[in-house]
């Protein structure tokens, strides 16, 4: 296949075209695994009053003395504020989160005194402001919490509930049609006749889809006929915002996903990639819509999904870095370089040694050989050379989930 691009070169004429789709208002206890579109400001101050770090007493630092008393006047509990404010040579006794009344400003722990009846004794002096957590402390009303293009997570959520948060503004999850082209392919639990195999890249793109925050849609297989192909095509691009196809990429007679795109006024943008597995990956446009056309052997699905596909529904949901996020390790065995084009290497991780993961090649690394691929945590990035990479080799990684 002629023309190959390099595998950075096809990121970048991915993101040429791929923008952030527009936003919508999401509830926040509908928020987690979208993407912020816009800055998000607390509603309050937080915490909105001083409160107390501590179970114990609220006081005046000046009146605490190693060994003196003083009278409890109140208790006061989390939600219960204190019904007058605190006079001078006074305590009240106070629960974690409780308000801290006007007039305190220390609030000395339990395990520090000695509670008997309506006296508290102190066994050392108090410091100003301990154990008082001020009104405002963490973040005020009308400040940003989190800026646009951060994945919420439980943490993110938690942050903007704290700050009185009800809803969000979010990108919207990207709907992705799957289209699986093949005569020979049957769906698992039927039986198969001669020359059939199961299909399963339908399968692993809808799971690959999720849980990139897209909206995956399996719109079935097509078999290899060129007008039933371009009526499936022609619907899906007018109900989804991007189209992924598996199989009928590569050059052979019965490859027909480039002719019926042509047809379709799609703009190829790239056809081909040096890297393995994978090499007829495909990238088009039509109208705005990014088409995506992956091989049909299960392994080369796997890694152009996560070199490609992932980047660009990054892009959909507005991630400010879309680009897959390698992390670094060694290589535990040799592996011999391709001369020709970059590899990405199935792996296991192994325990780490010192700072780094360790990287066990599976073995049996052809394309077609799914099951294997079924116990890889890693795919390991190997650029193309004429030599071998020793054992130990310092290498870029992606994590499979």
């Amino acid at each position: 296949m002629p023309d190959l691009i390099s595998v950075d070169e096809a990121h970048r004429l991915i993101l040429e075209r791929v923008r952030p789709l527009a936003a919508e208002r999401v509830p926040i206890e509908r928020a987690a695994g979208r993407v912020l579109a816009g800055t998000a400001t607390a509603e309050v101050d937080l915490p909105p009053f001083a409160s107390s770090a501590m179970d114990g007493f609220a006081v005046r630092a000046v009146d605490v003395s190693a060994g003196g008393t003083l009278p409890v006047v109140e208790e006061i509990a989390a939600g219960r504020p204190p019904s007058r404010a605190l006079a001078a040579g006074e305590a009240m006794a106070i629960s974690t989160g409780g308000v801290v009344p006007d007039g305190a400003d220390t609030v000395v722990p339990l395990e520090l005194v000695q509670h008997e009846g309506s006296r508290v004794t102190f066994g050392e002096e108090a410091r100003q402001g301990a154990n008082v957590r001020p009104r405002g402390g963490d973040t005020q009303a009308g400040q940003p919490v989190l800026e646009a293009g951060t994945p919420l997570g439980p943490a993110q959520v938690g942050a903007l509930a704290a700050a009185g948060v009800s809803e969000v503004q979010c990108a919207k999850r990207p709907r992705v049609g799957i289209l699986v082209t093949g005569t020979e392919l049957r769906q698992p639990g039927e039986a198969l006749e001669p020359g059939q195999i199961y299909e399963s890249n339908g399968l692993m793109l809808a799971a690959a889809l999720g849980d990139a925050g897209a909206v995956p849609a399996q719109l079935g297989v097509v078999a290899d006929d060129e007008e039933e192909l371009r009526r499936t095509m022609e619907r899906a691009l007018l109900g989804f915002d991007m189209l992924v196809t598996s199989g009928g990429a590569s050059v052979g007679p019965h490859d027909l996903v480039r002719a019926v795109q042509a047809k379709l006024r799609a703009e190829e943008v790239f056809w081909g990639v040096s890297v393995k597995p994978g090499k007829p990956v495909a990238f088009s446009v039509r109208r705005d819509t990014p088409i995506f056309n992956l091989p049909g052997n299960p392994v080369s699905v796997l890694v152009t999904f996560e070199l490609f596909v992932r980047p660009a529904v990054n892009a959909l949901l507005g991630l400010p870095d879309p680009l897959p996020r390698f992390h670094t390790g060694r290589l535990a065995a040799p592996v011999r370089r391709n001369e020709h084009r970059d590899e990405l290497i199935r792996a296991r991780t192994a325990p780490r040694e010192g700072d780094e993961t360790l990287l066990r090649p599976l073995d049996g690394q052809e394309s077609h050989m799914m099951v294997r691929s079924g116990t890889a945590d890693a795919l390991v990035y190997v650029q193309a050379g004429a030599d071998e990479l020793a054992a130990g080799s310092s290498v870029r990684y992606l994590e499979l989930v």
